[in-house]
């Protein structure tokens, strides 16, 4: 095994190799349905999910850096998939064809990215954003897989759009179908709460065959899946222009962004219970090379799946061997157990969808981030309080409005937007000493209200960096606060809790400091950390504010004689 050369294999031990390929069974039971869901979900043959799944395990078990991560099509970039693919296809291009070339372009724009290092990328995506993101695209996908579930038509467009359709044909349902949906999702809740160690999902699936082969169901109206191509498919580059492709790498922009976000973080989670590293911009090549392998097997999106990662690292993978061993066991599918799904219900196959994605339907998350808010944080940054619910409900509202890509965007967008309000309106709190001794401990008065100030100081913290978005703001800020200081000689600022500083901040500490004087106060630094300190130094402003090493130094030498450096009236 020592010539597997990939992060995901490093260390490999021989006895691993068991566990390795009884993680792969389990992956593989779990995979083949939710594969062929997930091509539904993304508008092309079932077919389509298992062509997808053999270059993604493989090519990430050779490329990634998670020995437990399973890539494979997902419902959250297959409901995004068909929704770019719509916008691009209009009334005449293929959805198959096209579906492929986005899974290409996928390719493309995260190896360029894996390779520029930008792996940092995926904090721009905060998880508010991406829970609210995740949340309406389950809804959107519930919604879209009732009609099946129940017998009916559908509809088209938004999750309102399709809800409204939804309901004005409910007088149409089909007994037999919606039969056949409810038990099977029953079965599905059973199965999961009574026997967990089984792959609920394969083993519903297979009743659902059987029982629709021994009563004739198909023959009785029931709708199936229908013939599913046997055999591996072939290898080419998708028949689209060049136009068309050009059109779909912004939308695999957004594709790579939530794919990268949700692999990311299953890699991560399990490669900090393993105790080993996730390299960010290896994930990203990783996941480059699955959708690449994908797209020139005329498969469909994949990225990194955390249920199917929890199902393997629970089943005890240790390497990438056990995706490996899914991928040999779906191609034993793709050539010889494709005629057996042919009976499979459509019904049961949009119950296998609903169960997979109700449970990403977090609402005590919701709530958690409501919470959150508190009556100081209310005063400190008043409408941005709630600004991780905000950004979570932005994201959410827009999937559900607008579409599943401008939804992330919209969530990013508002995401962005308060945390520069947040920046611009840092909270600016009064210190108090603890005790008389030296190197005394300095607390926000507001929160110890038992401890007294210093008599005619005001000794301030700014909790956050200076910059040009907030300098104005603290600048009246501390105004304020000064001339509510009785007999106002000094104002002090602990550095401690300023990261970093700009020019133009640096400038206003400098118009600050002349603001002070005029009222007979001055300004002194206290404390600051060493690129503040630095950036103060260079700017070379004339009437700069001194710099002291403590508070209580700054304070001693604040009491205004001639010889410690301070005038009374500047």
């Amino acid at each position: 095994m020592a010539r597997f050369v990939g992060p995901s294999f490093s260390g490999f031990q021989r006895s691993w190799l068991r566990p390795d390929v009884v993680a792969g069974l389990a992956v593989w039971a779990v995979l083949v349905p939710e594969a062929l869901a997930y091509a539904t979900i993304a508008g092309v043959p079932p077919v389509v999910g298992l062509y997808a799944a053999v270059p993604a395990l493989a090519l990430y078990a050779l490329a990634g850096s998670s020995r437990q991560l399973v890539v494979a099509p997902m419902s959250a970039t297959a409901a995004l998939s068909a929704g770019i693919v719509a916008s691009v296809a209009g009334s005449d291009g293929d959805p198959v064809a096209l579906t492929t070339a986005l899974a290409l372009a996928t390719g493309i724009v995260a190896i360029l990215a894996g390779l520029l290092r930008l792996g940092f990328l995926a904090a721009f995506i905060s998880e508010p954003v991406l829970k609210g993101f995740i949340i309406g695209l389950a809804l959107t996908i519930i919604v879209g897989q009732v009609p099946d579930l129940i017998g009916v038509e559908g509809g088209s467009g938004s999750f309102f759009e399709k809800t409204w359709a939804l309901l004005g044909q409910l007088g149409d349902i089909d007994g037999l179908t919606i039969t056949v949906g409810l038990a099977s999702l029953a079965a599905l809740v059973l199965v999961r709460r009574t026997m967990p160690f089984l792959p609920s999902s394969l083993v519903v699936v297979l009743l659902a065959i059987g029982a629709t082969i021994l009563f004739g169901l198909s023959d009785q109206g029931l709708a199936v899946v229908g013939h599913i191509d046997a055999g591996l498919p072939q290898v080419g580059v998708p028949d689209v222009t060049a136009a068309q492709f050009a059109e779909l790498l912004g939308g695999a922009v957004g594709l790579m962004l939530i794919g990268f976000a949700e692999g990311l973080g299953a890699a991560k989670t399990y490669a900090a219970r393993w105790g080993y590293d996730v390299d960010p911009n290896r994930e990203l090549v990783g996941l480059g090379l699955s959708n690449l392998g994908s797209g020139f097997v005329s498969g469909m999106v994949v990225n990194g799946s955390l249920s199917k990662t929890a199902v393997n690292a629970g089943a005890g993978a240790r390497s990438q061997i056990s995706a490996l061993t899914a991928a040999a066991l779906t191609v034993v599918t793709l050539l010889f157990l494709t005629g057996i799904f042919e009976q499979l219900p459509l019904a049961t196959l949009s119950a296998v969808v609903v169960a997979a994605v109700v449970e990403l339907v977090d609402i005590r998350s919701l709530r958690r981030l409501w919470r959150v808010r508190t009556s100081r944080l209310a005063r400190v940054y008043q409408v941005t309080a709630r600004a991780d619910f905000m950004a979570a409900g932005a994201a959410l509202l827009g999937v559900l409005v607008f579409d599943t890509l401008p939804g992330l965007v919209i969530g990013i967008a508002v995401s962005l937007v308060l945390l520069l309000a947040r920046t611009s309106r840092p909270r600016v709190a009064v210190l108090a000493p603890v005790g008389d001794e030296m190197d005394r401990p300095w607390v926000d008065s507001g929160r110890n209200p038992d401890y007294p100030t210093v008599p005619g100081v005001l000794v301030a913290r700014v909790e956050g960096p200076l910059i040009f978005a907030n300098a104005e703001y603290v600048r009246s800020r501390v105004r304020q606060l000064a001339a509510s200081t009785p007999e106002l000689r000094l104002v002090v600022l602990d550095g401690r809790s300023t990261p970093s500083i700009d020019v133009t901040a640096a400038a206003m500490l400098v118009q600050l400091r002349a603001d002070l004087r005029r009222d007979g106060g001055d300004l002194a630094l206290a404390e600051g950390i060493g690129q503040v300190r630095d950036v103060l130094a260079r700017i070379e402003a004339e009437g700069e504010p001194e710099l002291f090493s403590s508070l209580d130094d700054a304070v001693r030498n604040g009491r205004h004689d001639e010889e410690d450096g301070f005038t009374k009236n500047g």
